[in-house]
């Protein structure tokens, strides 16, 4: 299937985060994929409204008219890891999901979801919200089923157990992880030359000894987890003042683009 309008709507995941291109600029697995598209259609457009920080309700009340607005015939729409980790009510969540996911089904476009990866493993703190990450994947899973979305099954690929494919704040995804993301997307799509072993463990490496594990697990508390629990009590989100990084629709192969334009003037 060739799209040609491709909008991407979220939180840090999906803006890219810890998948850095620039000072202050990432790149992220929406832009893979967005990049792995165009090579099959060269004019593909691609909008990427997706903002750190953001929940669910965020998605719904300043995301979705903005995404819908846009016309696309490809949405990205992982959500939900913000409630898992902020501990929102997942009946309300469910809800806000229901009114998300309902017009984009909609709208006739093809829409991308995913279950989260385990993380209990990575994150000190990953099983104090594991039962609820299960509950997410599940609404996640059934909102799949119903509307014939496509669904990257993060939780299911053993390279995203592996803390290669995390940042140092083992909260978002390193480079490799994004990779790892975009190419399982790629696969769910059906798209030509796409890896249908894309969640494949990676080599063995060492792991830390216990001490090493501890010494690690406790500087992690005080450089993330302590600023995370500071801005929560403040209401605060890293997203506060922050505007999407790509809120029109572009070519994605914008340099080729405009050397094209060049040429033939």
């Amino acid at each position: 299937m060739e799209f040609s309008r491709f909008v991407a709507i979220g939180d840090s995941q999906t803006e890219g985060l810890c998948d850095e291109a620039g000072p202050d600029t990432y790149r992220g697995w929406a832009d893979r994929l967005a990049e792995q598209l165009a090579g099959a259609n060269p004019e593909l457009r691609y909008a990427n409204l997706a903002i750190r920080g953001k929940n669910t309700r965020n998605t719904l009340d300043e995301q979705l008219a903005p995404a819908l607005a846009l016309k696309p015939d490809l949405v990205a729409a992982p959500l939900g890891m913000n409630d898992v980790i902020g501990r929102a009510d997942l009946d309300v969540v469910h809800t806000d999901l229901e009114q998300i996911y309902g017009a984009l089904a909609d709208s006739g476009a093809t829409v991308i979801v995913s279950t989260f990866p385990d993380v209990t493993q990575i994150n000190p703190l990953g099983r104090a919200f594991e039962s609820r990450l299960f509950e997410v994947n599940d609404i996640m899973r059934g909102f799949a089923r119903r509307h014939g979305f496509v669904l990257v099954d993060l939780y299911a690929a053993p390279v995203l157990r592996d803390r290669r494919s995390w940042s140092t704040d083992r909260l978002h995804a390193s480079s490799l992880g994004h990779d790892r993301f975009a190419a399982g997307a790629a696969h769910a799509l059906g798209l030509p030359g796409s890896d249908p072993h894309w969640g494949r463990p990676l080599g063995i490496a060492g792991e830390p000894n216990p001490l090493r594990r501890t010494v690690d697990d406790a500087r992690w508390l005080v450089e993330f987890f302590t600023p995370w629990i500071v801005r929560k009590l403040r209401g605060r989100s890293l997203g506060d003042g922050r505007t999407p990084k790509r809120p029109e629709l572009r070519p994605v192969l914008e340099a080729d683009s405009m050397s094209a334009r060049t040429q033939t003037s």
